[in-house]
This record gives structure tokens, sequence and C-alpha cells, in this order.
């Protein structure tokens, strides 16, 4: 059983704790080894100003502990709007007939990945609607010619749920995350939300994490679209779905997304259920407590007011200049899957993440040295990944610097580098990071620890 319905269900209505019985829940916390449900639960119920304000300051000290000041940058690709699939809340559905659809060509998606990597990105997520036409063969066409033509270090992938074969055909194409959203745990509201499509099958989608790990990947992204149900009970049945992937296979979702509802064209007119901001920074100080190993990714469907207070709390990834929709980047105005809230570009996201005294990062290194899976899990539960999460981020700030950096944000990116290098506490780490700062100066690039 991958998660438990009915004792979720149960414990999605567990009461608010005293101060008391938080404060120990907060300590456990602090071992950064995880909570279990019961204790999440509790979490969740917290309404009490005081209380949450000791949940936010507990959350955010224990993603410093285990990253670092490091905030991780990347952008997402949509390769087609075409799909098959009747999702009552997504501008892609099969029944919004009147809109024109479009899958890029291989050439075109490496068009804008270039355009991505003229603003400094270096690790893309490629996003594509449910449609056989556009199915496995096209995904991997994709990785392999973005991989080839352009300086993208790292290819991830959120596409619809595969059988292992297929998987494992997207593995050898070098793919780094496989990411793959349940939308809601709650099976009465996934089979209301989800009523024609390949997608109509709740398990099947359930599953595929499982089939990805057996076919490879060690890192894969899972997360609920937040408010289409009770969001206590998506939040702890994400939190289950991840200790299912640990007890199985020794590593936890790499990452979590904490995607919140928002309008699409010919999509839902009212959300089901509403979530406050207080809310949605609760789930990510809980997702952070009970899965310290997760990187917790913040999209632009939040204001940027809101995703600063995000990443002082247990946030650790950011997307940035997003268009949801393809062709976006070379300035194609086609149907967007929906509408974000954070129109920002990289630069000012850079320097917005630098002004909160936080280090952005454009890191791939992990995924291609293989620090994956069960050891990525093993050393960041264990403290080992803020050696490498501050050197590298402070590396590949210092690459953005000489590359990519106008003006006016130069002073405050070379600050932050300043500040990340005094920062890393490891000597021996630090007399490298040095020499490396050096080669990039000289010239050198893709450094990393």
């Amino acid at each position: 059983m991958i998660i438990d319905e009915k004792n979720i269900g149960l414990l999605s209505k567990t009461a608010e704790p005293d101060e008391r019985a938080l404060r120990a829940i907060l300590k456990e916390a602090a071992k950064g080894k995880g909570l279990g449900l019961e204790e999440a639960s509790s979490l969740l119920a917290v309404r009490d100003a005081a209380m949450l304000y000791e949940l936010f300051k507990a959350a955010g000290e224990l993603k410093e502990r285990v990253f670092g000041k490091r905030i991780v940058l990347f952008a997402p690709l949509y390769l087609s709007n075409f799909c098959t699939n009747g999702c009552e809340y997504c501008g892609f559905r099969a029944q919004n007939k009147d809109v024109a659809r479009r899958a890029l060509s291989i050439d075109e998606a490496v068009a804008e990945a270039k355009a991505l990597e003229e603003m400094g990105f270096k690790r893309v997520l490629l996003v594509t609607g449910e449609d056989p036409r556009w199915g496995l063969k096209y995904i991997v066409e994709c990785v392999r010619a973005i991989y080839e033509k352009t300086g993208m270090r790292i290819v991830h992938v959120n596409a619809p749920p595969m059988d292992t074969a297929s998987l494992r055909e997207l593995k050898a194409a070098e793919a780094g995350v496989y990411q793959a959203f349940q939308e809601t745990y709650h099976r009465p509201t996934y089979e209301l939300m989800h009523p024609s499509g390949r997608k109509k099958d709740f398990d099947f989608r359930l599953s595929v994490m499982d089939r990805a790990m057996e076919a490879g990947f060690g890192d894969v992204g899972i997360g609920s679209l937040l408010g289409l149900y009770d969001y206590r009970f998506d939040a702890l049945a994400s939190i289950a779905h991840s200790q299912h992937l640990f007890d199985t296979f020794g590593a936890h979702a790499h990452t979590i997304s904490i995607p919140r509802l928002r309008p699409a064209e010919a999509g839902l007119k009212d959300i089901p259920w509403q979530l406050e901001d207080d809310e949605l920074k609760k789930v990510v100080a809980v997702y952070r407590l009970a899965v310290p190993s997760a990187g917790i990714v913040a999209s632009t469907r939040e204001s940027a007011p809101f995703r600063s207070e995000l990443i002082k709390i247990g946030a650790t990834q950011l997307s940035a200049a997003s268009k949801t929709n393809p062709g976006g980047y070379k300035g194609e105005k086609t149907l967007e899957q929906f509408s974000t809230n954070d129109h920002r570009s990289l630069e000012e996201v850079i320097k917005s993440v630098v002004d909160n005294g936080l280090l952005p990062s454009l890191c791939t290194t992990c995924y291609r040295v293989g620090r994956t899976g069960h050891d990525f899990t093993d050393k960041a539960t264990s403290g080992e990944m803020e050696k490498f999460c501050q050197a590298n981020a402070v590396l590949t700030l210092k690459e953005y610097l000489l590359d990519y950096c106008v003006n006016g944000s130069k002073e405050a990116v070379a600050r932050a580098i300043e500040e990340g290098l005094n920062e890393v506490k490891d000597a021996g780490i630090k007399k490298a990071l040095i020499e490396k700062l050096k080669e990039l100066e000289e010239g050198k690039r893709d450094l990393y620890f």
C-alpha cells in the first residue's frame, strides 16, 4: 500500500496541539531525521499566531542546517499543450476546443532552451501534456537535442505516467529528475476532477514513482495541487508517499512541489478548497520538518513578495521567468496551462534572493556526479549536503556574474558571493573554493564539488 487513505483521512482531522506538545514535536524535528504522520498532522492543525511563528522559525532554521542559504533556480520549458485528458482545472484539457494547440518541433525546443540559457539558466524542466502523438519518443528526442545543442547541464522532465520500460528509455536519455504530480490523493475528488483520458486511472498515476525508481531514476518529484481538496489531507498524503519511497527504495522524494490552484482558460471558475497564505506557509514548514532532504519547490503561481516569505521558512527551489505555454520564451502567445503571478526576470529573482540574505544557486552538480537517491537522502539527513550546496552555489553565482549579470545587480551579486565564501565552514572546501573561483575568472567554466 503506497498510502493509507483511511488513516490519512482520520489524521487530517487532528486537533490543534497545545504549546507543550508543539515544542516537543519541534524539538524532535530539529534532529533533522523527519517526522511521522501523527506529528505532521499536529503541526498542520496549528492556528495560533504565536505557535505558527515558532513553527515557521523551526522550519527555516532546519532548512539552513540541511542546505545552507542556497536557493536553487530553474525554469520550466513547455513542449506541447496537446492533451487527451479532461482535467477540470487545466487549460490544456481536451474539452478546451476553441484554442490553438501547439507542439514544438525538436529545433524549436532547442531554441527555447537556448533562450533560457541566454538568461543564465543551466537547468531546465521539460513539461508536456498527455497525447500519444507527442509521447515518449518525442520527449526523448527533445532531451537529447537540448543536451547536444545547448549548454544546459541538466534536463529534468515533468511528463505523464509511463510503464517501467518507457521510463528506462527516458532515463537512458540522461533525464535528471522525473516529476508527475498526483494532483490530489483524495480518491473521490480525483475521480471528479479527472473524468476522461488516461489520467482517470488514480492507481496508475500513484504508482508511477515506484516504476520510475525501478527504472533507474534516483530522484523523483511529487506534489499535490493544493486547493482541489482539504490541504491537510493532501499534505499528509504527500508526506506518506515520500515515506513509502524511502521505505521501499531508501530515498525520499527529491522534490515536493506546492502548486496552489490558479485560474486557467476554460478551467474551474471557483477554487473548491481555497488555501490562505498562512495555510500554504504551514504546508511548506511541515514538509520541511517532516521530509528534511526534500527540495520544496515554489512556482510562479505565487506572488514575488510571498515567494520571498516561503524561502525563509523552508522552500529551497524557485522557478523564475516562467512561461507556461509552448514557445513562450520566444514570444509566442499560445495556450497557457495556468496563469502566473510572478513575472520577474531571472536577474530580478536573483537580486531578490540576495536582498533576502540568501544565496541564489544555478547548481546542477548532484545529478551529474551520482549524488542522488539514497546517497542524497543520507547526506542531507546527516548534515553533509550543506557544505556541497553552499560551495556550489557560490561557484554558479560567480559564473553568472561573469557571463550574464548586468550592471543593475552586479554589486549585490558580488557581495553575495563574498558573503557565501566567508560562510563556508569546511576549511578544505573553502581553500579549494578560492582556487576554483580564480579558475572561473581565468576562463574555466562548469566547476563544482
